[in-house]
């Protein structure tokens, strides 16, 4: 009996020696894989953070393969996307390239896809319309297939933005002259899926934001600008009070862009300089006239005043001189003066009325 008892109490004694022993080593195993969990997620975020820092590497003019990310500080939602800059004006000569770098912003609140195409552009004979995009037709200018970026698609995150390396590349035989061409952007909405039992298809919606090239390739060009006509706002004559606005039609003949700049002084009745505005550059393409609008921020005005636009053609330094006479004549001022006439008169007319003067005799 004794023996059978020690039997069992050898066996217990095994039995709760092996069982911490079975536990420890679970949760030694159970830490061990926390421990490989987290040194893999130490790793990814490692991984992670080179990828972001990569991403945020600035990107090279020349040597440019891919795209960059960068996070932005604010995460705000706008609805909207940022392209810049708006143009490039570049001079490249017939079998050579440059590299530019557009950016895009996404600040639509979701993740997007973007797309890149290229059209060409042209002047026209509208004052009021700067350019006019061509879709798949070739301009007569065209530069659509010389602009080429690594990747024609790309997704953003919200908040992220994105540096695009473009090249433009001018074939070996072009003639001296100008390239005109956008590089749009756009975003295509997601699908709209209509109520039950509305049969009006609903189509995508493409959002596009337009980058224009200027680009000249040197040589011979026939550049040729005129102002065609100088004067405020319809040709009008006669103010009641400022602003005064006008406008500068000029109309490229050339085969290149012009950017013609300028002043506008404003003289008095006397021929004395009463206001200045600086006139900033605008471009005109070839084969095409464009209207520049110009303010004269002053309210208070009476009189003659002489408006002398000089203006700069961008090319050769030769400067014309153009002028427009007009008249500011206030009437509020002039219904007050009125009105004090009349106010003055029935008070004489009163006074006369009531009293009698007469001459003293000696």
């Amino acid at each position: 009996a004794h023996s059978v008892i020690a039997l069992i109490l050898i066996l217990l004694g095994l039995t709760l020696t092996g069982l911490p022993v079975s536990v420890f080593a679970q949760e030694d195993a159970s830490d061990e894989q926390d421990m490989t969990t987290d040194m893999s997620t130490s790793a990814e975020a490692t991984s992670s953070a080179l990828e972001i820092a990569q991403n945020q590497t600035v990107v090279s003019d020349t040597s440019a393969d891919s795209y960059k990310i960068e996070k932005l500080m604010s995460d705000r939602v706008f609805s909207d996307f940022v392209v810049g800059p708006g143009r490039f004006q570049l001079e490249i000569a017939p079998g050579e390239s440059k590299v530019v770098e557009i950016t895009v912003t996404n600040r639509m609140g979701v993740p997007k896809t973007f797309r890149l195409n290229t059209e060409d552009m042209s002047g026209t004979s509208d004052p009021g319309e700067a350019v006019v995009l061509l879709g798949d037709e070739v301009g007569p200018y065209t530069i659509k297939d010389y602009i080429t970026a690594p990747n024609h698609s790309f997704v953003l995150e919200h908040g992220e933005r994105v540096r695009v390396p473009i090249t433009v590349a001018i074939p070996a035989d072009a003639e001296p002259g100008g390239f005109y061409g956008s590089l749009l952007t756009e975003i295509i909405s997601d699908d709209v899926t209509p109520p039950s039992g509305d049969v009006v298809p609903i189509s995508k919606l493409i959002s596009r934001i337009g980058t224009l090239f200027f680009v000249t390739t040197p040589g011979d060009i026939n550049r040729s600008l005129e102002v065609k006509e100088f004067g405020t706002t319809n040709n009008k004559k006669f103010y009641s009070k400022g602003p005064i606005e006008f406008n500068i039609v000029t109309e490229n003949t050339g085969s290149a862009h012009v950017t013609p700049f300028g002043n506008l002084r404003i003289l008095n009745t006397f021929g004395n300089e009463v206001g200045f505005v600086e006139v900033q550059p605008w471009y005109v393409l070839p084969q095409s006239i464009r209207n520049k609008e110009i303010k004269w921020n002053r309210e208070f005005l009476v009189g003659r005043y002489t408006a002398v636009a000089e203006i700069n053609r961008g090319y050769d330094n030769i400067v014309d001189e153009v002028k427009y006479t007009f008249w500011v004549v206030p009437l509020e001022l002039i219904a007050a003066v009125f009105a004090g006439f009349f106010v003055l008169f029935i008070v004489v007319r009163f006074f006369f009325s009531r009293f009698e003067f007469r001459v003293k005799s000696r």
